[in-house]
């Protein structure tokens, strides 16, 4: 992997100097961006997938869906719907994507939309619906033609931004340098005993103000279910596969404890065939099967439901979650 990566360099170089020239544009007004009047907090990364975005804007849904009409505006990545489309009750996972649906099944108090022209998007929610408080941008980071009154930008722990190359001989969507947008650094699925040591060495090297850089983790749930059903991890007996289409599914297999024979693992967004379909209950073989809240979107009509659980997942800060809290409220 490492020659790989030297053979690939000079065209991640050619990939950054496109990426730095585009930003160069946009920084200095010649590339136009939209700003719009009203309170938009986008949600992103540098580099490719595996950050915990999800956990993310289900955290800032939680906080802001109490007293705010909230829309959460995504891509809706691998959808087969064109355009703008705003969920509604007879929605399908197929027409906006795995990621809105979640959210669009979870939350029954806010709005989803998708658009993968983020202004259209805007301008669309402000007319369909005019009494939007805020919007939260989906993976938006890089997405240069909308200016959001307030960026989050994340990383993981595992994977930090400042140790990685610009695609294609890394992971990094654009140049490091691009963490200079941002409003505050979350560093993501770290250690719970992180020590305040580590915390302030990757402080230095994110090289912002470090009042700016928070850290959380990711805090499975002790019992799985099937919005029916609960069982605790520990009555499991290991009488269960693990499937899983995301990203970066070792801390989902660690977590369960899922013998290496027992794991099946997809591609990240995967939208699961006919045959990947027996493959699973041929592995099953009668047994439960537990998958990721996302990945169960996409299984739960595909799967017999008395079979089929996920574990929940949700986003804890390490300390300093009331400053976070602040900070968010007052960008507002």
């Amino acid at each position: 992997m490492k020659i790989l990566r030297k053979i690939l360099v000079p065209f991640s170089l050619i990939y950054a100097a496109v990426t730095g020239l585009r930003n160069f544009l946009y920084d200095k007004g010649i590339k136009k961006s939209t700003g719009f009047n009203l309170p938009i907090i986008a949600v992103g990364n540098l580099s490719v997938g595996g950050t915990g975005k999800t956990p993310m804007i289900e955290y800032l849904v939680r906080l802001l869906s109490v007293d705010k009409k909230l829309v959460v505006l995504s891509r809706g990545y691998k959808r087969k719907s064109k355009g703008f489309y705003l969920a509604n009750a007879a929605t399908t996972i197929e027409e906006i994507g795995d990621e809105p649906f979640q959210y669009h099944s979870k939350f029954k108090n806010i709005r989803v939309a998708v658009n993968a022209d983020r202004v259209e998007g805007v301008n669309t929610i402000l007319k369909t619906l005019p009494k939007t408080d805020v919007v939260l941008l989906d993976d938006a980071f890089q997405h240069r033609k909308i200016k959001a009154g307030f960026y989050i930008m994340l990383t993981a722990f595992d994977d930090l931004f400042y140790n990685d190359l610009v695609l294609p001989a890394g992971n990094l969507r654009e140049c490091k340098s691009g963490v200079k947008r941002t409003d505050i650094v979350v560093v993501t699925k770290c250690p719970k005993d992180l020590s305040e040591q580590k915390m302030l060495e990757i402080k230095k090297k994110i090289a912002i103000d470090s009042d700016k850089i928070f850290f959380s983790t990711i805090s499975y749930h002790h019992s799985i279910t099937n919005n029916t059903e609960e069982i605790a991890i520990t009555d499991l007996k290991n009488d269960f596969i693990a499937v899983a289409g995301i990203a970066k599914p070792e801390y989902f297999y660690a977590f369960l404890q899922c013998h290496t024979t027992d794991c099946l693992t997809f591609p990240d967004h995967h939208f699961f065939s006919n045959k990947d379909i027996n493959n699973i209950l041929q592995k099953a073989n009668g047994r439960k099967i537990i998958t990721t809240e996302k990945d169960y979107m996409r299984l739960q009509n595909l799967l017999p439901k008395n079979q089929l659980f996920y574990l929940p997942i949700e986003m804890l800060f390490l300390k300093n979650q009331k400053t976070f809290l602040n900070i968010i409220k007052n960008s507002i």
